[in-house]
C-alpha cells in the first residue's frame, strides 16, 4: 500500500457545493452541514488503515469543533464494488458504532471527491465561513501504530483558528493515506 499526500492548501478556493445521501437516512447539501464560523469537509472511509488509526481522534475533534462554531462533515467516495469494506450498508455500521458526530455522506458517483480534488484518505478541507479554503492539512503528526496522546492537534487548532480569524495557518503539513479507490 503506497501513501499519497495531497497538495498543500489552495488559499481562497471555494467549497464546491454538493447533495448527498447520509447514514442517517437523510440528505444533505453544503449548505446544511456548514457551520457559523467555519466547515470541516473531511473524505475518509471505513477500511482505510490511515483513517482507522486515528478514527477516536477524529470523533473527540469533532466535538470539540462544534464548540466553536465550526460544522463537520464526512464524505465516503470509494468505490464499493472493488471494496466492499466501503459500502453504504457498511458506511451505515461504521457511524453508528462509533456513533460520529457528523453526517457520514455517500459520494456514489464520486463526483464530489472529484470536484473536490480528494486525493486521499483522510483528506481534510477546512473552510471559513465565506467557503474558502484556509486548510488542507493533517490531523496530527500519528503514524502508523504510532499514536501518542500528546500529540499537537493540528487539524482542531487550525479549524478553531480559522473559526476565530477567517484564515488558516501558513504552514501546513499534509495529511497522508490511502488513495480515494476509483471506479
Amino acid at each position: 500500500m503506497a501513501a499519497l499526500q495531497p497538495p498543500v492548501c489552495d488559499f481562497g478556493w471555494q467549497a464546491p457545493h454538493f447533495t448527498l445521501p447520509a447514514t442517517d437516512g437523510s440528505t444533505y447539501k453544503l449548505a446544511d452541514v456548514a457551520g457559523e464560523q467555519s466547515t470541516l469537509v473531511m473524505f475518509i472511509c471505513n477500511h482505510c488503515p490511515f483513517v482507522l488509526a486515528i478514527m477516536d481522534k477524529i470523533i473527540r475533534d469533532a466535538h470539540d469543533m462544534k464548540e466553536h462554531g465550526i460544522g463537520v462533515v464526512a464524505i465516503c467516495s470509494n468505490d464499493p464494488v472493488s471494496y466492499p469494506a466501503d459500502s453504504f450498508e457498511n458506511m451505515q455500521l461504521m457511524a453508528e458504532k462509533h456513533a460520529f458526530p457528523f453526517p457520514y455522506l455517500h459520494d456514489a458517483d464520486q463526483s464530489v471527491a472529484k470536484d473536490y480534488d480528494a486525493v486521499c484518505t483522510p483528506d481534510f478541507f477546512g473552510f471559513n465561513k465565506d467557503m474558502q479554503l484556509q486548510y488542507r492539512g493533517r490531523l496530527d503528526a500519528t503514524r502508523m501504530g504510532s499514536s501518542p496522546s500528546d500529540l499537537r492537534r493540528d487539524l482542531f487548532e487550525a479549524m478553531k483558528q480559522i473559526a476565530e480569524t477567517g484564515k488558516g495557518p501558513e504552514d501546513q503539513i499534509p495529511s497522508i493515506g490511502c488513495s480515494i479507490k476509483w471506479k
